[in-house]
């Protein structure tokens, strides 16, 4: 790149963990930001920030002088301590290796939250009297009107629930967060949120509104679909502090004075779907000069404060807006639209009808082999008893012209959506999908020359936006839990997808809130069978499991290799050392039953090595591998309970003991990362010896076996050859068709390009009849499934979600080896940028939005001739190695180009 000399630029500067500015929880606030730089190679060489009160600014909280780092992301507040609701703003200016000093940056500012208890003065309040817990209730309405006595200078309000709120200030929505306070572990973690509504209050009457849903509090939660599993009552908990001219002070609290009412929502449940009458609605009621003389008082709680944090991932919020594609009448007779897109969220509406004319939505994720809407209502998959909701919404109008709704508290998982009810012909226009998810933004962009391969990942985008709902679910449709294995699987991909940072920090402070004292991890998280002491004969029993417990140690490292976070790291070490607690308490132990089996009986090597295997304990294994029948699922269920599954068991028992020993490394604790190392080293070589025979055979002889023994570095050195021979010959007499299921699906393509089997990897990619990646894409879907035929070839539909991003989590691979960017440091401070053409590909190009600024890599090949294109931002370098094996090449900040000649 050539360039002349020009200004050194601070941009996006941010306050860490900050949404719209205020509320901040964290005491010690963290900065990042990026340089912006006409020159190549630029490197940051010291920096400066100052922070400031925002209303005083001549008042400095902090000026850090000139500090000697190249140090631009994460970088900790270093001043006086910060005060509950204090409000600052943050400049920085920073030199380079060009002798360039910029100016100082457009200030970032930031609020606090409330960072004591004491500062709330609010009261629990709960609306509802004596209530039948197992019937649905009515969603109450909730009011405070007060008076204001001069002009509003600021205004807070600090609000949280036991189940879902929405909000308002004189019939205004507060805020644009959906379906808040969030899920969170509630008895120990409740979040509240903070909103800026200066702009909603004036001098004279005012009124605060609230609705209030079931929620996760206490509607249906998980496989089961079991309600109240935290609690049987709604409750609030609000604080509106306003700061009126003249400096007089007026806090609105809950509290005994607040009237409550029975509202339009006759029921509300996130799975089941919301019954709304519009009859029912009180004009008015959240706005001044209103009537409230015939509601009701509620009642003051005495519910806990301790538990309340600052809101602590990203909010939900509407994110997108789909509008028909078709409107179609099914076989049966039913009236469905076609969204053109699979997706998690509501369908808004504005329809005019006669009063007490009530219209039915059911949602449905796909159409049946005739074409009617799939699953019916309230249906059970046999013996793991998994519900299927309702996922149906209805409306009665009040018949007072255009009427339009969009749900309050509930989701659903759908395309296609059934119109019950409407007199008249129905307007496509009058309908709008709203795609709902946490507030993420896009990261990465990829494509090729292979449209099916692009395909492919739009469809994984669009299941981690479907499912990365305030937790990361396995699905939006039935189970909706946050299932540890599935998160751990794509948490590489999701971080490169999405800035999924903030979203699997908050769920990983869950995971360790709602570890066992033993340090086992439940399988689900937040972990609703734990909190509300109901048992299933799998689910509540699968704490523990290897592969589903490891997110507690592989999410934390994934979190700190795509960002550079070394915070969540320190944070979640004590979660970590408890997992490995566990497992060590788990290897000590003797399997009984196992000591009876005739492995352990005829084997002295097996008996050797017992107690540095993992051979007991309950673990789901490799899960939904293709050829793998749903008894005989059960079967290895049953199995594993009894007799365990150390060869996945141990091999996830290695690859923490690596993470853990690099993770110690980076937090400076040597002795303990030589510990794991060395535990490390001993698992492997056990493992070997029992578990990979000599001539790199390992049982059983599947796929998943190899992939995860080569990618752990669990085969001997002198058998990995032919561990790698046995991969492929099964691959090959599988017809170049995959045969790995959950855990080892993502690292496949992976384990045979490093070692020396590209084409392998691309004819897998590349294959399009099932079981494949690409068969999906060859079926119409519009997101992942869960199991590789969810529509067979023959249109028989499974019991399998259709959204359901586990299985996309190859498409990290798209970036790290078709697109070739892949980082040598933490948050790619250093970057690589090795592409790996292959599969008839004649053309890549791949953007990450790294903390640093884009990186982007674009190549074509024509021919045998290679030319590859590659942004590095500045503050970064990247080694660049080229796919005709010379010598790796190293540059700095810029533009850069490259060609080669390849044999293709």
């Amino acid at each position: 790149m050539t360039a002349g000399r020009s200004g050194l630029r601070v941009q996006r500067l941010r306050v860490e963990g900050m949404r719209e500015s205020i509320g901040l929880g964290v005491r010690t606030p963290r900065f990042s930001w990026q340089l912006v730089s006409e020159l190549s190679e630029t490197v940051q060489e010291a920096v400066a920030i100052r922070v400031v009160r925002r209303n005083a600014p001549e008042v400095v909280v902090w000026d850090s002088g000139r500090i000697d780092s190249a140090q631009s992301i994460h970088f900790e507040y270093g001043g006086e301590a910060l005060e509950s609701r204090g409000r600052y703003q943050v400049v920085v200016k920073v030199w380079d290796n060009h002798n360039r000093e910029s100016e100082w940056s457009s200030p970032a500012p930031f609020e606090m939250g409330l960072l004591h208890a004491s500062d709330v003065v609010a009261r629990w309040i709960e609306p509802e009297g004596e209530i039948d817990p197992n019937a649905l209730q009515p969603s109450p309405l909730v009011r405070r009107s007060f008076s204001l006595a001069g002009s509003v200078e600021s205004a807070r309000l600090y609000i949280t629930s036991h189940g879902l709120y929405r909000a308002t200030i004189n019939g205004v929505p507060v805020g644009t967060h959906l379906f808040a306070p969030g899920w969170t572990s509630y008895h120990r973690r409740l979040q509240y949120q903070t909103y800026d509504v200066t702009h909603l209050l004036s001098a004279g009457e005012n009124v605060v509104g609230v609705v209030l849903g079931d929620g996760w509090w206490r509607g249906e939660v998980g496989p089961e679909s079991h309600r109240n599993t935290y609690g049987e009552k709604l409750a609030l908990l609000a604080q509106l502090e306003i700061e009126l001219s003249g400096a007089e002070r007026v806090i609105v609290g809950s509290d005994a004075s607040w009237r409550t009412a029975v509202g339009p929502i006759v029921s509300s449940d996130l799975q089941d779907g919301e019954v709304y009458d519009a009859r029912r609605h009180q004009n008015g009621w959240d706005r001044p000069s209103f009537d409230d003389s015939h509601w009701s008082s509620v009642h003051e709680a005495g519910h806990e404060l301790g538990n309340l944090i600052a809101q602590d991932g990203p909010p939900v919020v509407r994110c997108e807006e789909l509008s028909v594609q078709e409107v179609i009448t099914t076989p049966d007779g039913q009236t469905v639209l076609d969204f053109g897109q699979n997706i998690s969220g509501v369908v808004r509406f504005t329809l005019a009808a006669p009063a007490g004319t009530t219209i039915t939505l059911r949602h449905r994720e796909v159409l049946t082999t005739e074409g009617n809407l799939a699953i019916e209502d309230g249906t059970r998959i046999p013996i793991l008893g998994v519900y299927m909701p309702a996922q149906k919404n209805t409306y009665t109008f009040s018949g007072d012209g255009p009427e339009t709704y969009e749900p309050f508290f509930a989701t659903a998982g759908f395309r296609y959506v059934g119109v019950e009810g409407f007199p008249g012909d129905l307007d496509p226009d009058a309908f709008t999908a709203i795609a709902i998810y946490s507030e993420m933004e896009t990261l990465g962009e990829f494509s090729c020359s292979d449209e099916r391969v692009n395909g492919f990942h739009r469809n994984v985008l669009w299941s981690q936006k479907g499912n990365f709902m305030d937790i990361p679910t396995d699905c939006p449709t039935r189970e909706r839990a946050g299932w540890t294995g599935d998160a751990q699987i794509f948490a590489r991909t999701a971080c490169t997808l999405m800035d999924s940072h903030r979203f699997l920090a908050k769920w990983l402070r869950d995971v360790a809130a709602d570890q066992a004292a033993s340090g086992s991890v439940p399988g689900m998280i937040p972990a609703f069978y734990e909190a509300s002491g109901r048992r299933h004969l799998i689910f509540s029993g699968t704490s523990g499991s290897s592969g589903w417990g490891d997110a507690a140690v592989i999410i934390p490292w994934t979190l700190y290799q795509v960002y550079g976070d070394r915070r969540v790291l320190e944070e979640q070490y004590p979660s970590m050392l408890a997992w490995m607690g566990y497992i060590q308490e788990m290897v000590s132990k003797v399997n009984w039953r196992r000591r009876f089996t005739f492995r352990y009986l005829l084997s002295k090597t097996y008996r050797k090595n017992l107690r540095v295997l993992w051979d007991t304990g309950f673990h789901f294994g490799e899960w939904l591998e293709p050829d793998v029948s749903m008894p005989k699922l059960f079967a290895g269920v049953i199995k594993s309970f009894l007799v365990s599954n150390p060869v996945v068991a141990s091999a996830y028992y290695k690859h923490s003991l690596d993470l853990m020993a690099e993770i110690a490394r980076v937090l400076g604790r040597d002795d303990e990362s030589a510990t794991y190392r060395d535990q490390a080293q001993e698992v492997a070589r056990a493992y070997g010896e029992v578990f990979v025979a000599a001539d790199g055979r390992i049982k059983p002889d599947r796929q998943a076996s190899y992939v995860r023994a080569l990618a752990f570095g669990l085969v001997p050195h002198d058998r990995v050859e032919a561990a790698v021979g046995h991969l492929v010959r099964l691959i090959e007499e599988a017809d170049d068709h995959l045969g790995t299921g959950f855990l080892s699906s993502g690292m496949l393509l992976g384990v045979l390009a490093d070692h020396g089997r590209l084409d392998v990897a691309y004819r897998l990619l590349k294959q399009e009849t099932p079981p494949s990646w690409l068969y999906s894409v060859r079926a119409g879907a519009t997101t992942m499934w869960e199991g590789w035929e969810s529509i067979a070839t023959s249109g028989e539909i499974d019991q399998g979600s259709h959204n359901h991003y586990s299985k996309g989590a190859v498409v990290e691979w798209f970036y790290r080896a078709i697109a070739g960017i892949d980082l040598d440091q933490p948050g790619y401070k250093e970057i690589r940028f090795a592409p790996r053409p292959g599969g008839g590909l004649t053309h890549a190009r791949a953007v990450v939005r790294s903390s640093y600024g884009p990186i982007r890599s674009e190549w074509t090949l024509v021919g045998d001739r290679f030319e590859l294109e590659v942004d590095v931002p500045a503050n970064t370098t990247a080694n660049i190695l080229l796919p005709d094996g010379s010598d790796e090449h190293r540059a700095g900040s810029g533009t850069w180009r490259y060609t080669c000649e390849v044999k293709t």
